[in-house]
């Protein structure tokens, strides 16, 4: 029984050890969801955006104070070398004190400004166009982490072929020294597979380059500089509906124009420049505004009074202002005219982008299955000249071709799957898709 309990503590260690492996190990891998939203949560350019719309929302706020009234509370003390005192009917009476204390409280209240009503349209205009443009750079931002993403997976990808070749060059240089020392085949077998060989190490030590400045790149958006220590999880979802999709274009456009985070943002800035356009013409109405007034004071005077209030009526209206309210105008029906135009142009670019979305996809459609064909025949190509060159059959330099071939097959492979997953990705993004097909949020 003692042996038992003294082995105990040993097996739950190990328990422990291979539960807490395979966790750590799934806590270390990281999805493309996952990558976004740490994105979305730490980048300076979704952090901005929402900085941005907190300030459209203050100037709302600012724009709606001109309906509220206005209460402004004065106090003020006043210390004097003498003090001055008048007899009035009998009464002693504080002209001037040594200690004067007086306080103001007033009230302004606009009842009619036609002037900041269409000020106040406009900013609310203003900052619901502000609310889309956020959400299109943040949209914009997850499309841009989502390609970088897939760089550094195709650039692993190929990291990985490089890798292969490596081997498959090391393997062929061992079997030529063999067959040099056996004296079936001459130096220059060894000296082409040595080439081969060096070319291949060298090969493995560029894309080694590239894979560390991809993660770079990627641990740059993701403000995470412990990038390079997380496996990447493939996104099958998007190679899988990248070969699926179908679609219609002319309803795809009208969805799209509809749908656009970034063309909806001008649509709403253009409101807002229509509302800011009335705002001359208004000024020739009259502006009505009330005031009011309590005032206390310890020096009465001659009244006796402590305590005042008065309130008065203003009424303003501006008759002649040198014609700047006609310039001002002109001013604002161009900039609205401007606004309607980016929104024109807007639309037509959103056609466009569609349109060249939908080609490039089925250009990397037809390359990714030209790439699996080439890569299927390189590969069998391999296999057999190298059997042939272990059988004798075959000579040194159409074992380093045949591996060249399979090699470059292999890259051009990952990168048409790759490739065809940004194309699917760029597609979805002229839709105004996120990168997972859905619509965005605001």
């Amino acid at each position: 029984m003692s042996i038992k309990r003294s082995k105990l503590p040993f097996s739950l260690a190990a328990l422990l050890i291979a539960v807490s492996l395979p966790l750590a190990a799934q806590d270390n891998v990281l999805t493309l969801e996952a990558a976004i939203q740490r994105a979305l949560e730490r980048n300076e350019q979704s952090l901005a955006a929402d900085q941005s719309y907190e300030a459209s929302g203050a100037r709302v706020t600012q724009a709606r104070a001109f309906f509220l009234p206005q209460l402004n509370a004065t106090g003020i003390y006043t210390r004097r070398p003498f003090q001055v005192v008048r007899e009035f009917q009998g009464s002693q009476i504080a002209v001037q004190r040594y200690n004067a204390l007086s306080g103001v409280l007033s009230l302004n209240l606009i009842l009619f400004d036609a002037y900041n009503i269409p000020n106040y349209r406009g900013a609310r205009s203003a900052q619901t166009a502000q609310m889309y443009a956020t959400a299109e750079t943040k949209r914009q931002l997850a499309f841009e982490v989502s390609n970088a993403y897939l760089t550094t997976l195709g650039v692993d990808r190929v990291l990985v072929a490089s890798e292969h070749r490596y081997e498959y060059a090391k393997q062929s240089l061992d079997a030529a020294r063999a067959r040099y020392k056996a004296g079936l085949v001459g130096v220059n077998d060894v000296t082409r597979s040595e080439l081969e060989f060096a070319t291949a190490e060298m090969g493995v030590t560029q894309v080694k380059g590239q894979v560390e400045t991809t993660h770079l790149q990627l641990g740059y958006l993701l403000d995470d500089p412990e990038i390079r220590q997380r496996t990447l999880e493939v996104p099958d979802f998007l190679l899988k509906e990248a070969e699926e999709l179908t679609v219609a274009v002319d309803q795809s456009i009208s969805e799209a124009q509809a749908r656009r985070l970034d063309l909806n943002s001008l649509r709403w800035q253009a409101s807002s420049q229509q509302a800011l356009a009335l705002s001359p013409t208004l000024k020739w109405l009259p502006a009505l505004s009330i005031t009011g007034a309590y005032r206390y004071t310890n020096e009465s005077g001659l009244t006796g009074r402590s305590t005042n209030w008065n309130v008065g009526a203003t009424l303003t209206w501006a008759l002649f202002d040198g014609f700047a309210r006609n310039g001002e105008y002109s001013e604002m029906k161009a900039q609205v005219k401007l606004a309607d135009l980016n929104v024109q142009a807007s639309m037509r670019q959103v056609e466009l982008q569609v349109r060249d979305g939908l080609v490039s996809l089925e250009n990397q459609r037809a390359a990714l299955k030209q790439a699996i064909v080439a890569y299927d025949a390189a590969k069998r190509n391999a296999t057999e000249v190298a059997e042939l060159y272990r059988q004798g059959l075959a000579s040194a330099l159409e074992a380093a071709d045949a591996n060249v071939s399979m090699f470059e097959a292999e890259v051009t492979l990952v990168r048409e799957r790759y490739g065809l997953a940004i194309a699917y990705l760029n597609f979805e993004a002229a839709l105004g898709l996120d990168p997972f097909g859905k619509e965005p949020k605001l």
